[in-house]
């Protein structure tokens, strides 16, 4: 079986994160989301939280994907998971720089993971969830981007602030 780790912070996860996904499930046998702590970020949502918005938003594809969170080395957790390769979405050339130079780190740590670049389609290149989340705080419709769940979620989070 063929295991690929798609990493993210996931804050929240957009369509665009699905639509890249759809793709990499295309290519692997199995795809895990692996949302990650990242303590270098201040996310708007708890590990906890991003966890379950991910679960929730991945019910609506065709094939099941599994969502868990991870903390420490990539490496290691794609590893852990017997997964062969790292997905990462590109959406314009700046995303490039830094992904090859993380890319090429995780191969220096473990040269067995290849890291597959794929791009999301052309409607999502510019879909960030930083921009979805100042569009929800400024109270912007944002229901193209989101999953119904995510874009409820992003509302009431923005209500109580």
């Amino acid at each position: 079986m063929r295991i690929a780790v798609y990493p993210g912070t996931f804050d929240p996860i957009t369509k665009g994160h699905l639509d890249v996904l759809e793709r990499a499930q295309r290519l692997f046998d199995k795809v895990v989301i692996a949302v990650a702590v990242n303590t270098g970020k201040a996310p708007l949502f708890s590990v906890e939280e991003r966890v379950e918005l991910a679960k929730e938003s991945v019910k609506s594809l065709k094939s099941p994907c599994e969502v868990l969170c991870f903390d420490g080395l990539l490496v290691d957790f794609v590893q852990s998971q017997g997964a062969c390769a790292i997905i990462r979405g590109l959406r314009a050339v700046s995303d490039f720089e830094f992904e090859f130079q993380m890319a090429l780190m995780n191969r220096k740590l473990r040269q067995e993971v290849e890291t597959i670049f794929l791009m999301p389609r052309e409607s999502y290149t510019y879909l960030s969830s930083s921009i979805i989340r100042e569009v929800a705080k400024l109270g912007g419709d944002i229901s193209n981007f989101v999953t119904p769940h995510v874009e409820s979620v992003l509302k009431e989070k923005f209500k109580k602030n």
